[in-house]
């Protein structure tokens, strides 16, 4: 299989399992749904293939993923509003969403498909949990 070929694939996977997260985010009405997530998912792919075929013995993966981890933590921090004067913190689900997907399109960005696939399956199951289930 030709090196476009393999990079194109693993983007167009990134784009269905955040979409797949997004939807779902979107029809629970977050602020963060379908665009949002497809986004991160395909941007984390495209650094993670850009570091492993694009930079060839000057690249640096791990470094690349380091750095896409944190830089999502900071957009995940972004959607956390404390409220403090109702006393409870929003948005962390969201942030939460938004830092998995990241890990998803690296995961799908570095050829591991299969694990892409299983992390998208358990976050979905996580957030189409009811939410009593949650709750101590």
């Amino acid at each position: 299989m030709s090196v476009d070929l393999t990079i194109t694939i693993r983007l167009l996977l990134a784009a269905a399992l955040g979409a797949a997260i997004g939807y779902q985010r979107g029809r629970a009405g977050k602020p963060a749904g379908l665009r949002t997530h497809i986004l991160i998912c395909v941007g984390s792919a495209l650094f993670t293939v850009a570091s492993i075929y694009g930079f060839g013995d000057y690249g640096d993966a791990v470094r690349v993923a380091a750095g896409v981890v944190v830089g999502v933590g900071f957009l995940g921090a972004g959607a956390i509003i404390q409220r403090t004067s109702e006393g409870y913190i929003a948005g962390l689900t969201t942030a939460a969403t938004i830092w998995i997907v990241a890990g998803i399109g690296m995961a799908a960005g570095v050829g591991l498909y299969l694990a892409a696939v299983v992390a998208t399956l358990i976050a979905l199951v996580v957030l189409l949990l009811p939410h009593r289930l949650f709750r101590s």
